[in-house]
Parts: structure tokens; sequence; C-alpha cells
């Protein structure tokens, strides 16, 4: 005899029900602080999310649902079972003009500086007083990309959780630990401990780029212990200043150089993402087996 198959939950249809408010509240950073946790929308960062421990609930449409089954199997192994939405709803829930249909929410990814340096990290990126979150999700998913082994916001930073820098980070937050909320001066004291040289990015310093990344290469080919001159062979950080106005003074003074990424062309400068690519990239092209 024929068995019809069970129908599913009916997909939550208010949007002004308790719980489409609660995620929606997840925008502001007060209610994601209070709460533990962050909203996060669309398919590419909520594939990253779902495929680690931080997720506790999963939204999706049912359009949503016939082209993503991939993430939705993912998150029922995670023991999430997806929760249908109407489009209405999901509208409601989300912080973009046109939701794509999935939004996760997560617990808070940051992770203690101290769990950073004990693994011995070999690259960190240092955003100080990046207050543009689509900046710092740019940096955060360079990072990733170059394979640095965590990423440092500032107290002074934009908060990593903001649905715009999650965005921008295009999953790669749930790819490297994240430190948030630790002063500079604090950031910098540990990662020196750890053996990390500390490089300040900024156009007006006195260390160029190309430089040092010859002199790594030569030290590294010469089997010598690399210097401040020559550092980007060895544990390196680099602190990544204010889109606008770069790093002041002080905080230049915590590096143990300050070093300008050369403009070879006419361009007056380059954006704070670029700049942070370039940086990363040249220390991981140092650090590469001869």
């Amino acid at each position: 005899m024929h068995v019809p198959e069970r129908p599913g939950p009916a997909p939550l249809a208010n949007p002004r029900s308790d719980r489409v408010k609660a995620v929606r509240r997840l925008s502001g950073r007060s209610a994601r602080v209070r709460e533990g946790r962050f909203a996060v929308e669309g398919p590419q960062a909520v594939r990253e999310a779902v495929a680690g421990p931080g997720v506790i609930a999963l939204y999706v449409t049912d359009d949503a649902a016939d082209r993503h089954a991939a993430i939705l199997d993912a998150a029922r192994a995670r023991g999430v079972d997806p929760v249908p939405v109407t489009d209405e709803v999901m509208a409601a829930m989300t912080d973009t003009v046109t939701p794509q249909g999935l939004l996760a929410v997560c617990r808070l990814v940051d992770v203690p500086l101290a769990d950073v340096v004990a693994r011995r990290p070999r690259l960190v990126a240092v955003l100080a007083h990046v207050r543009d979150p689509g900046n710092a999700g740019t940096v955060i998913r360079a990072a990733d990309a170059a394979g640095a082994d965590a990423v440092v916001l500032t107290d002074a930073s934009v908060d990593v959780h903001n649905p715009k820098c999650v965005r921008s980070t295009a999953g790669s937050l749930f790819h490297l630990p994240v430190v948030t909320g630790v002063p500079l001066a604090d950031a910098v004291a540990a990662l020196r401990t750890a053996g990390l040289t500390v490089y300040a990015a900024d156009g007006a310093g006195d260390l160029d780029l190309d430089v040092l990344l010859d002199a790594a290469e030569d030290s590294r080919r010469a089997g010598t212990a690399p210097d401040v001159s020559g550092g980007l062979a060895g544990p390196v950080a680099w602190v990544f200043g204010n889109e606008a106005w770069g790093l002041p003074e002080a905080d230049r003074a915590l590096a143990d150089g300050v070093v300008r990424v050369p403009v070879h062309g006419q361009a007056e400068s380059l954006n704070l993402g670029t700049a942070a690519t370039v940086c990363l990239y040249a220390a991981a092209r140092a650090h590469r087996p001869l």
C-alpha cells in the first residue's frame, strides 16, 4: 500500500512574530553582545558557517532550499534542522535589500588572544582603528587567502559581527581565529613576546616592502636569522590603520618598523584592503619553503 510522504513543517509566516524580531535585532551590536550570537546571510557565508560547530539555527525559503540542498544537509549533519520561512519573513529578518533566502544564527566567533599566541603563529593581521565594516571584512578575507594564522581587531575597530563585515568576509570569518576588543598595545606586546616581528603598514614608512621581501629571501637562502630590516622571513604581525588617516604616531611607535608599499605609478595611495593584501602576501611569499 502506498504511504504518502509526511509534509514538512509549515513555514514561519508571520514577519511580526517574536522569533523573527529576535533575529532582526541581531543587526544591532547590543543585541549581539547580550545574546552571544550573530546573523549570517547568503549561501556562501552560510555554507562556511554550517561547516563548523557554531550554528544555532538556520532559516531558509522554499526557493533557496531547492537551490542549496547541500547546505541544508550539512546543517542537519550538525544537528540543526532548517526552519522554512516565507519570503516576507526572510526579508524581515535580514539586513540586505535583496535577501538570498538563507540566514544562519551563529555563536560569536571571538577567541582569546592567549589562545592565538599559544599556537605560535607565523602570520597575523592586526586591525587598529579600522571603522568601516566592509574594509575590515575585506582584510579578513585577504588574511585567510594569504594563509594567515589569525586576525586581531583592536578595541577601537569595528565589531567583526556587524552584518556588512560578515558579508564582506565571504565566509573567511569561519576559517581562521579572530580576536576582538584588545587594546593595540596589548596585542603588539603579546605577539612580540610570541616571537613575531611587528610591522606597521603606512604610506610614509621608512622601510620599503620590496626591499624587505628581497632581504627576507636572501636571508632564507643564506640560512641566516632575519633582523628588523629583513624580518619577513620570520613570524610577522602586520598592523593596519584607519581607512582615512592611517596610523597615528603613537601606534606606529609600537611597531618594530614602519613599512610602505611602493607605488610605482601615479596613484596617490592604495586603499586599506589592497595594501593589506599586498603586505600579507609578501609575508606569505617570504615564508614559502625554498
